[in-house]
């Protein structure tokens, strides 16, 4: 289960509790029971019940009284889907992003930061011969991750500083990042070539090369990606991808200047 809600809820009052125990309904990807929610809550009994009731008023959760269940709720999908329409760069990027996807013939990542992690906003596959832990809705560390790195290297040097103290460093693979420094040097490079690639460092087998996603006044708001298994390409080979990549990053970032997200 993804505990990454356990940083909401501190300070909002009743909110934030609601929504941490949204997110623990929704860190489960299948139905839950109560009993699970309590073992991976710090709240008391009593509250949980009560917050869980709340969510299920607002029909933000369901609950199956067969089952004794919970799920997300039916008013939650219509919101995400509002907010995946207004507020995220997929709408304005999917048509480029199913021509990369075709040109290349192989699986294009769409990704933004939160709060310090990236987020996949949306995903193509033009393959089904392999597969990638990246999907939408799913969240990755920004430090072993090729659209992370392609973000970080081109964010305000205080917003670094606190997006990688936010980092865990945490060893995936053997080719991960363990610490700031050796990443700080390959930000660097990333910062001078304009592209970036995930060496296995978050997925043994799986590698992609990366391109940072600007708007007005070099303002990055998101990266893509192109992956593949590494026995389809490896890291030099990713470079056939560079220069489609670079040019639909490009023509996302001047649709999305024109739009809201500017």
């Amino acid at each position: 289960m993804n505990a990454r809600g356990n940083d909401l809820g501190r300070s909002d009052g009743t909110v934030g509790k609601a929504l941490e125990v949204l997110e623990a309904v929704a860190a489960f990807e299948r139905p839950v029971k109560f009993s699970e929610l309590q073992e991976n809550s710090h709240y008391p009994k009593a509250t949980l019940y009560r917050l869980l009731q709340t969510l299920t008023n607002q029909n933000l959760v369901a609950h199956d009284h067969d089952t004794g269940t919970y799920t997300l709720g039916l008013r939650l999908i219509r919101l995400a889907h509002t907010a995946w329409e207004h507020a995220s760069l997929a709408p304005v990027a999917r048509p480029f992003l199913e021509r990369l996807a075709s040109e290349s013939g192989e699986s294009v990542h769409l990704a933004q930061l939160d709060n310090g992690q990236v987020i996949f906003v949306d995903k193509l596959k033009a393959t089904d011969r392999f597969e990638t832990l990246a999907q939408v809705g799913k969240v990755a560390p920004a430090y072993c991750t090729g659209v992370g790195k392609a973000m970080l290297a081109f964010l305000p040097p205080q917003q670094l500083e606190v997006v990688l103290q936010q980092q865990s460093f945490f060893p995936y693979t053997r080719a991960t990042h363990r610490s700031p420094d050796t990443l700080l040097e390959e930000i660097a490079e990333v910062r001078r070539e304009g592209i970036a690639f995930d060496r296995e460092e978050h997925e043994e087998g799986i590698n992609s090369i990366a391109a940072p996603i600007f708007i007005s006044k070099g303002r990055v708001i998101g990266a893509l990606s192109v992956a593949t298994s590494t026995a389809r390409q490896n890291t030099e080979g990713l470079q056939a991808f560079r220069e489609r990549l670079l040019r639909t990053a490009r023509d996302i970032g001047d649709q999305a200047s024109s739009w809201h997200l500017a």
